[in-house]
């Protein structure tokens, strides 16, 4: 095996990794697809960062896209409750309005500007190598291990810290997780 594949085969286990922590108590609360729609839903997001900044590696785009990630999931809330429902059809009722205005917006705003379906919507992780993280003039390796080594690093150590807290919240429906992370993270505990 040559280094670029043993670099992807590392960055898509690194991703692997990051993804099933989190999965696991998405799976067992019954909100598998979420994770799904949250990754579509972030589109218009993306869109509406790149029409204000016109820099495809602007922090905007990031910050927008998790914005409308947020929504997506209060919507999804929302429409839950309602009883109207279940959780698997309010998913589906939002992710997919959400990402057609992401794709309106850019046929109706940016169509002169190519677009690779696969790259842009899907990623191509074949192209991760190529792109080096240089650490004083010595190559590190992909930056994309290094980003992904990163967010597992994160992810461990908020699942060690509220481990807890996602246990209840996951088999307990009635419980909210977020007035106790702000009790551990403000308050003095015993």
């Amino acid at each position: 095996m040559s280094s670029p594949q043993i670099e992807i085969q590392l960055i898509a286990a690194l991703v692997a990794a990051a993804c099933a922590i989190p999965g696991v108590f998405l799976v067992l609360r019954k909100m598998a697809l979420i994770s799904d729609a949250i990754s579509h839903s972030i589109l218009p997001g993306i869109v509406l960062g790149f029409f204000i900044t016109q820099d495809l590696n602007s922090p905007l785009l990031i910050i927008l896209a998790a914005g409308t990630g947020i929504i997506t999931v209060v919507l999804v809330e929302r429409i839950q409750k309602t009883g109207l429902v279940k959780e698997d059809t309010a998913i589906g009722l939002v992710f997919p309005a959400l990402f057609s205005i992401g794709v309106l917006l850019i046929a109706k705003n940016a169509n002169d500007i190519h677009l690779d379906v696969d790259a842009v919507l899907l990623g191509e992780l074949a192209f991760a190598p190529f792109d080096r993280f240089l650490l004083l003039g010595i190559d590190a390796g992909p930056k994309a291990a290094w980003i992904m080594g990163v967010i597992l690093l994160i992810t461990l150590v908020l699942l060690y810290l509220f481990f807890k807290e996602l246990k209840v919240s996951t088999f307990d429906v009635g419980f909210c997780l977020l007035p106790l992370v702000f009790l551990r993270l403000f308050c003095i505990t015993g």
